[in-house]
């Protein structure tokens, strides 16, 4: 009997054990034997790597998306109609700066291992195609952290890329996925962007879109350069927003 009663006591005694532990466990809510699991959170990945200045007032510091845009910035506009970025050269182009002449815009990053190389070797059918005629051609990097001047420089030259007539721009990530959305009506963000040209007319207005990989599509943006250059209009692809004025 004593035996049964001590067999039983311990029983309880488990049981009542294996309760407190779950109950402990259900009050963490973070530990799992040895491992600590904390929330995931998805971490932007430009203030992860964006160089950060100090608030004068304040000490603290502050992301680029988080900076006041000086008043006669593009970035201060609510809605871009102008941007600023620089070139591999170093130097500053602005969207003002091409106006007088067509242009083909597109956006990629120089790590992609593919659809970007398949998209720039397009880019450079039609440098070679429109070679020293009145129409530039902007590739655009949506991985400005990695995208910096110098690499830029030598991606470009894989190409042969003219100094003059194929600008590679890169910026801040923020700025560049409005520059994208708001003036060009594309997705862009780091390492993700649409597959696709925009022709801007020689006035800076949008006038269609071209999906590269299509070569019913391709050809129409040659034929439409080849319009503008000859002074004559191109009909507006249906559906285009107009950028605010």
């Amino acid at each position: 009997m004593k035996t049964v009663l001590g067999l039983g006591l311990v029983g309880l005694l488990l049981a009542g054990a294996g309760l407190v532990f779950a109950m402990r466990g259900l009050r963490g809510g973070g530990e799992a034997g040895n491992a600590y699991v904390t929330s995931v959170v998805d971490e932007d990945p430009v203030a992860s790597d964006a160089v950060s200045t100090d608030d004068a007032a304040t000490g603290k510091p502050q992301h680029p998306r988080h900076r006041a845009a000086a008043p006669n910035s593009p970035a201060g506009e609510a809605w871009l109609t102008r941007f600023e970025l620089i070139e591999r050269s170093g130097r500053t182009v602005r969207s003002e700066d091409l106006k007088g002449q067509p242009y083909v815009v597109g956006f990629f990053f120089t790590l992609c291992p593919s659809i970007c190389l398949n998209q720039n070797a397009k880019v450079k059918e039609l440098q070679d195609k429109f070679r020293g005629e009145a129409v530039r051609l902007l590739s655009i990097s949506c991985d400005p952290e990695v995208d910096r001047p110098e690499v830029l420089r030598e991606y470009a030259e894989r190409f042969d890329a003219d100094e003059e007539q194929w600008l590679f721009l890169t910026g801040e990530m923020d700025y560049i996925s409005r520059v994208a959305a708001e003036m060009y009506f594309l997705a862009a963000h780091r390492r993700f962007h649409a597959e696709k040209f925009v022709l801007v007319d020689a006035q800076g207005n949008n006038v269609g879109f071209y999906n590269w990989s299509d070569p019913l599509q391709f050809n129409q943006l040659i034929r439409d350069i080849e319009k503008l250059l000859a002074g004559e209009p191109v009909e507006r692809a249906a559906g285009l927003p107009a950028p605010p004025t």
